[in-house]
């Protein structure tokens, strides 16, 4: 089966008619109503529950830099400033900032400015962890910008092997350039193109960050536009893009070679549905993610079944993790 006829295989999933209950939380909680259907079948009597933390905004986090300093020495400068730092058991590099003065912002202390933190969602940092580079890794990265995982990727390495960072945007690319030369992340090569267009060169990679270009469910704590700017169309066309990134992060990929997938969505039109097609039709093997205070990948939704492979990913929901929503899976090419 082919991209196109997996596509029609799973137009039903953006076949979606609201019910009552819908319209009514969906005005009660300034979502558009089509969301509210899926939420419904997703969290059932969680629902109220994970409506009402999306309108609660996050704690900041950030993630320190130890290729430029000792994370204890970074926690001590900031308290100094007044920023009060708390370490997140399940992350190596995690931090929430607790407390935060008046003056500077987080974004424009000498710290950040020196690359010593990377302000950055706590669910953000699972998939560089997930992909486990090393040193003799080539590494490409999907959709780089703004570099978050990127230069996170890099200080994983110590600044050894190489990674292959693409970005098709020149608007984004700029901000991406800027974030690398601010963490001093040197093992990184920039390429502005679409990454679909490598199958077309000789390139092969250990490892793959596809950080897929998406709707963007997840953040609504930290940005409520979204509880009304995806359309269903606008999710078909993520979840038609998404496709296309797979199948071609697959061909870049060497054999036994690691691909984790992940989004700032909850969806699972742009999460499960997309996994399974890089199990049932690209032959792809998913490992278990362990350690982290996440959900499994859900196994129906809608009415329309998945690979049972699909509950080794992983889910963040802002009510449960108190982070951004986000999922994360990790794939091997047999």
């Amino acid at each position: 089966m082919n991209v196109e006829e997996y596509i029609k295989k799973y137009d039903r999933l953006f076949d979606v008619s609201p019910s009552f209950k819908a319209k009514q939380f969906a005005e009660k909680y300034n979502f558009l109503d089509y969301m509210i259907e899926r939420y419904i079948h997703m969290f059932q009597g969680e629902l109220e529950d994970f409506l009402y933390h999306c309108s609660i905004p996050l704690v900041k986090s950030i993630r320190c830099n130890d290729l430029l300093i000792n994370c204890e020495k970074l926690t001590e400068r900031m308290r100094n400033k007044g920023f009060e730092l708390q370490k997140v058991d399940w992350l190596l590099h995690g931090y929430r900032v607790v407390t935060v003065p008046k003056s500077p912002s987080l974004g424009a202390t000498l710290e950040y400015l020196s690359g010593f933190y990377y302000i950055q969602g706590l669910a953000s940092m699972v998939p560089p962890y997930v992909l486990s580079p090393n040193e003799n890794d080539v590494v490409l990265d999907m959709a780089a910008s703004p570099g978050s995982k990127t230069t996170q990727i890099s200080q994983l390495m110590g600044n050894k092997g190489l990674i292959l960072a693409v970005e098709k945007s020149r608007e984004r690319i700029k901000t991406l350039l800027s974030n690398i030369n601010r963490m001093k992340a040197k093992n990184v090569i920039l390429l502005r193109t679409d990454s679909k267009n490598l199958v077309n060169s000789s390139l092969k990679f250990s490892k793959i960050l596809l950080d897929a270009p998406c709707s963007g469910e997840g953040l609504i704590p930290e940005d409520p536009s979204r509880k009304t700017k995806t359309t269903i169309s606008d999710l078909r066309r993520f979840f038609v893009e998404q496709l296309l990134m797979v199948n071609s992060a697959y061909q870049l990929l060497d054999d036994g070679g690691t691909l984790v997938y992940s989004t700032c969505s909850i969806a699972p039109e742009e999460d499960e549905a997309v996994v399974n097609f890089a199990i049932e039709e690209l032959g792809m093997e998913v490992e278990k993610i362990e350690g982290y205070p996440a959900d499994d990948g859900i196994e129906e939704f809608m009415q329309v079944k998945f690979n049972p492979e699909v509950k080794k990913c992983i889910r963040f929901y802002p009510h449960k993790s108190y982070t951004e929503g986000f999922f994360v899976c990790k794939l091997r090419k047999k």
